[in-house]
């Protein structure tokens, strides 16, 4: 049965992209199945006038598991003795770019843990050798915390977008997720200065982070409202047994497209992934995801052997895929929920 009072501020949120805070904590807690469908379908017309039934493919490369951070909830952080390390050489990274191309891939992710055997002219290095062989795709960094100066070299070697998720907002959580040499005053000078560099940039969240609250999320709504990013990663929480947090209950998947609806309301023309976290929490995750107004999806072009080693979280899917198996399933999937794959950049509307 539809509560009126969500159904109404699910129409206020369409058409102001903004609500207060107590409608805001009401549309995360009190929705019957009812208004999520009404949620739903509102979030798939605003995503459909920007993008029509277009879903955009990154091709994922995990280059690197080595991580100087430690934070609570990862399986890479620095004091896991058990995690499985490597790292892709410059020709492993060029050969999964030119899989992916081959594959209809248009924009390659490059992520690592921070990684400081990488200095930042090797980095420059890949992204310009990457933007020379494929000149028509974009190539995105998710490589941490940086200086200024080493986010606008990264720039001038072509690199056009850079993600870094805040995880939390909040200081005094993000002190309960991370060691206290970490700080969210660090994190988001960082998106600060990307946003100023002219990245479109990406931010997010994890959404059923230990000791969340419904006022740490309207928090990190309101800070991203106010940073407008390109993109939004958004996906659950999920424990890893070789970390602090081993026995601390997982997020959950409705909770997590709960939230991609309203982002989707409140960010229009975001690009907003169906993560591989949400499949990995739910056999369908990532089709509701879609459903629920995401446009992204990642599919994995790391190489097939070191897929299992870059383990963030536990029970990550596709890590015995090959690329080839992950891009033809992954349209099978999209296709299952009435919209389609397309070779393109999936650049943002402000950036074409």
């Amino acid at each position: 049965m539809q509560n009126r009072n969500n159904i109404n501020r699910i129409d206020a949120l369409r058409a102001d992209t903004t609500l207060p805070a107590e409608d805001l904590r009401a549309l995360l807690l009190s929705m019957t199945q009812e208004d999520e469908e009404y949620l739903y379908r509102n979030a798939r017309e605003v995503r459909e006038q920007y993008y029509g039934k277009d879903v955009y493919l990154r091709g994922l490369i995990e280059f690197s598991s080595y991580c100087r951070n430690d934070c609570y909830y990862c399986g890479i952080r620095r004091s896991n003795e058990k995690a499985q390390r490597y790292h892709l050489t410059k020709a492993q990274i060029l050969e999964c770019t030119d899989t992916g191309y081959a594959l209809g891939f248009r924009t390659f992710v490059l992520q690592s843990g921070e990684d400081l055997s990488y200095s930042t002219e090797e980095i420059c290095d890949i992204v310009r050798a990457i933007r020379a062989q494929h000149p028509d795709c974009a190539v995105t960094l998710s490589i941490g915390e940086k200086t200024r100066a080493e986010y606008e070299a990264y720039y001038d070697a072509g690199a056009q977008r850079y993600l870094l998720r805040q995880e939390t907002s909040n200081p005094g959580h993000y002190g309960k997720l991370h060691p206290p040499e970490l700080s969210i005053e660090n994190r988001k000078r960082c998106l600060q200065d990307l946003k100023e560099i002219g990245y479109q940039v990406g931010c997010g969240i994890m959404v059923g982070s230990p000791w969340q609250t419904p006022d740490n999320v309207i928090e990190d709504l309101c800070y991203m409202k106010a940073l407008q990013p390109q993109m939004i990663g958004i996906g659950p929480f999920i424990h890893h047994k070789d970390t602090p947090f081993r026995n601390m209950p997982d997020g959950t998947l409705t909770d997590t497209i709960h939230l991609l609806g309203i982002l989707r309301l409140m960010f229009p023309d975001v690009l907003l992934p169906a993560t591989t976290a949400l499949g990995t929490i739910h056999p369908l995750g990532r089709e509701k995801g879609i459903l629920a107004g995401a446009n992204v999806v990642m599919p994995n072009l790391s190489p097939k052997g070191v897929r299992a080693k870059y383990m963030l979280y536990d029970g990550k899917i596709c890590t015995g895929d090959e690329a080839a198996e992950c891009r033809r399933c992954m349209e099978r999937r999209i296709e299952s929920t009435g919209y389609h794959v397309v070779v393109s950049r999936g650049d943002h509307p402000n950036f074409r």
